[in-house]
Formats: C-alpha cells, sequence, structure tokens
C-alpha cells in the first residue's frame, strides 16, 4: 500500500486556509524595535515580541525579572534599561521549558534566582548553561519582597509542567500564569502539551481565584484579563462534554472496519483520530469567531481531552471493562 510521505502532509498543512483571527484576540503591533513594552500595572512591565512574553518589576531595591523567551532574548535588558538603571536583582522561573527560559543566562550570574524545587530538579537534569540552576527553591509558596513591591510564588500542583507556578504581584493585581491561558485563542495544540490535562484544567479555576486585574500568560499578542480566563474555561467545559459524548457516540465498528486487527496502534489512532474530528466539527463552528485558532488547534486538544478522559477521568468509551 502506497503511503503519502509526511513531508507532503506537512506541505498540505501549510495550504489550509485559517479563519480570520477574532478581534479580541489581537494586541498591539510591534514596533520596529522588535519588541513592545507596557507598564500594565505601577511597576510591573509586560514585554512581547508577538508570539512570548515575559513580566518585570521595578521596585525601590532593583528589577525582579520573570523568565526569558529565546524570542526576547537581549531585548529583555534593552528594554528594562529603557525604563529604569536599577540593577536586576532577582530572577524568577515560572517552570523549566526552555521556550520561556532558554535565555535566562542574560541575567547577571551572582543574582539569586526564584524556582520550585520540582523545575531546579527538571533544570539540574538539562544541564542547560542558558539556564542557569535556581539558588533558591520552594516547595508550596514563597514571597520576595523588594522595597515597595513583593511578589508571591505559589505552586498548585502540576499542570502544563510539573513545576509551574502561579506568580502574583498582590498590590499591583497583576497574576503571570504561563501556558494555561491564552488570551483570545484556544490553548495551544494539545492542550498546551500539558503534562498533566487535569491540573491544567484545574489551573484555569486556580487563576480566578487570585484577585488579579491583568495577567501574563507567556503568549501570544497581549496581556490577559479574568474575562479571558472565563471564556477559556467555558471552552474546556464545551471541549470536555463534546468529546466525551464522542467518545461514546462513534461507530466504532464502522470505523475499525478498514483498520488491520493485528496492528493494535492503528485500532486506536483510527478510534482517536475519529473521536477527535467529531468533537471538532462540533466545537469549531461554535468557537472560531470567539477565539483564534480554534480552526487550528481544536481538533489536536480534542484529541488530548479524549485521552485524558480514558486515562485521567475514566471514560473510557467501548474500551472500557469487559463483561
Amino acid at each position: 500500500m502506497s503511503e503519502t510521505p509526511y513531508s507532503d502532509l506537512a506541505e498540505r498543512a501549510r495550504e489550509l486556509p485559517t479563519a480570520p483571527v477574532p478581534q479580541a484576540a489581537l494586541g498591539p503591533e510591534i514596533p520596529e524595535a522588535g519588541y513592545v513594552l507596557e507598564e500594565i500595572a505601577d511597576g510591573v512591565f509586560w514585554l512581547s515580541e508577538g508570539m512570548y512574553q515575559m513580566m518585570f518589576v521595578v521596585t525601590d531595591e532593583g528589577v525582579i525579572a520573570v523568565d526569558a523567551p529565546p524570542t526576547l532574548g537581549h531585548n529583555i535588558l534593552r528594554a528594562i534599561r529603557s525604563v529604569t538603571s536599577r540593577s536586576i536583582t532577582q530572577v524568577v522561573y515560572s517552570h523549566q521549558h526552555s521556550d520561556h527560559v532558554g535565555a535566562m543566562s542574560v541575567y547577571p550570574e551572582d543574582v539569586p534566582r526564584y524556582a520550585h524545587r520540582i523545575t531546579a530538579e527538571r533544570l539540574a537534569l538539562l544541564r542547560d548553561p542558558h539556564r542557569p540552576l535556581p539558588t533558591h527553591v520552594f516547595d508550596d509558596t514563597l514571597t520576595i519582597e523588594a522595597g515597595d513591591h513583593s511578589l508571591q510564588l505559589d505552586y498548585k500542583g502540576p499542570n502544563h509542567a510539573e513545576g509551574n507556578i502561579f506568580v502574583y504581584a498582590p498590590t499591583q493585581r497583576v497574576l503571570m500564569l504561563v501556558d494555561v491561558i491564552f488570551p483570545g485563542r484556544v490553548p495551544f495544540s494539545n492542550l498546551a502539551v500539558s503534562a498533566n490535562i487535569p491540573g491544567f484544567v484545574n489551573a484555569q479555576e486556580q487563576a480566578l481565584a487570585y484577585p488579579f486585574d491583568k495577567l501574563v500568560g507567556g503568549h501570544v499578542t497581549r496581556p490577559g484579563t479574568p474575562d479571558d480566563v472565563r471564556t477559556q474555561i467555558e471552552y474546556l467545559r464545551d471541549l470536555r462534554s463534546t468529546t466525551e459524548a464522542a467518545l461514546s457516540s462513534v461507530d466504532v465498528q464502522k470505523i475499525l472496519a478498514p483498520v488491520d486487527a493485528t496492528n493494535a496502534w492503528a485500532i486506536f489512532k483510527a478510534y482517536l483520530d475519529a473521536v477527535a474530528a467529531r468533537a471538532a466539527d462540533e466545537l469549531v463552528p461554535r468557537w472560531s469567531q470567539r477565539l483564534g485558532g480554534a480552526d487550528m488547534f481544536t481538533l489536536p486538544n480534542a484529541w488530548a481531552m479524549a485521552e485524558a478522559l480514558r486515562l485521567d477521568y475514566g471514560s473510557m468509551g467501548p474500551f472500557g471493562i469487559a463483561p
């Protein structure tokens, strides 16, 4: 049997039409400098190049920098210098993934670096010189006091990554939670490639427990708000209920009829792909005008939700307990 080369599939994917991005998903234009900088609260600055974002806090004592995406790199230092002459005095890791912290080496070597214990353990295993090891680790919560500002670092269990934390500036009412909330857009593919899908889902409600006005989500083109969190919760609830219905409504015999019965992976792929496709067919028309990327990532998000329903939530569909 002739198979389509993967390179041809990739080329075909690039030719797929995309739905217009809803206005609510759009952020500020990126100037010639290559980044946009915005003071979203007193002394709290949001920095982005259009795809990734981080924040830093200017205090009476210096600058606290949270994360360092490689796509921003040395522009982080340029942005800081554009608003203050104070030195960087503390650095915070949201989690270990290099797309958000792969440029931490741009910060001074001798400043304290904070991270959750699990993040520190992962970094020690990775041995990446661009992600220096944290000097201060914590298990549940830690507060950085710096003059007129404070940052509360909280760990509420695994979500997108095992050690991903909530970073909260209580006086300024700013919350940073990376790779969990995607303002104006659906979550990134496969539910943000999360290590723990139930934890990722629970983190949405955990975020709303903080009294915040602005949210730094780590991705896309603008800061977020509590309404963005509520909208994503609505999307995830719809994703779960629609995918759960598809788990039991897909005609398994029809799907598996052309599949080689001796190939277990082919059986599972045919079934899970059919479940995800049925869920996406229902979901995309409901969400493509509300959240950016619904047409691109709802299918893989439904696939990830189907697996979470089977493996974590116990909704096994036709592969349940045998009589």
